[in-house]
């Protein structure tokens, strides 16, 4: 009986030990989870895409033109939490200026993908650039360049031009199709 006794104690020392670990565990990783989500929703970081009917790129003058773009500039986000919706294009440029606040394109230039369908091209062609400087003429959206990586197309097509994030104190704002532009970091409701 007493060799009985003493295992059925050491069995419930080590099941105490082994929940104990368990809990502790799971109470460490609970609380990096948490500290990461919070901070990770505290900051989102937008994402802007602009589409245009074509492509212009002045090699001598380092400019691309996008030909015909879309008069309003996607934002998402990623997780945790996704936002997306759209900002008309003066409220898009306003985020290259002063006050938009200290985090601002113009401050700090984003990288860009620009992705061009080129006619006769079975796949499209993809060039990482960085972006200074949009101005609008007429219908299309001009930006200065410095080649990143990648061949600048030959030819013209249907385009994308993603740009890379810019996170708290700057960017549009909370919510969806255009809720919270105009104030800086998450959005006012």
């Amino acid at each position: 009986m007493k060799n009985i006794n003493e295992i059925h104690k050491r069995f419930n020392y080590i099941l105490q030990v082994f929940l104990l670990t368990a809990v502790m565990t799971t109470m460490a990783v609970c609380a990096a989870n948490s500290t990461a989500s919070a901070a990770t929703s505290e900051t989102p970081q937008y994402m802007f895409v602009q589409i245009a009917d074509d492509v212009k790129v002045d090699a001598a003058a380092k400019t691309i033109r996008l030909v015909n773009v879309n008069q309003q500039t996607l934002y998402f986000s990623d997780r945790p939490v996704r936002i997306a919706g759209h900002i008309k294009m003066a409220d898009y440029l306003e985020e290259w200026t002063a006050k938009a606040g200290k985090d601002n394109f113009g401050g700090d230039p984003p990288n860009a993908v620009l992705s061009v369908f080129e006619p006769g091209k079975s796949d499209n062609t993809v060039v990482a650039v960085e972006i200074t400087q949009p101005r609008i003429d007429g219908s299309d959206l001009v930006y200065n360049y410095k080649l990143i990586e990648g061949s600048l197309p030959a030819g013209g097509g249907a385009t994308s031009l993603f740009i890379d994030w810019i996170g708290v104190g700057g960017g549009v704002g909370r919510g969806f199709h255009g809720v919270g532009v105009g104030f800086r970091g998450p959005g006012r409701f």
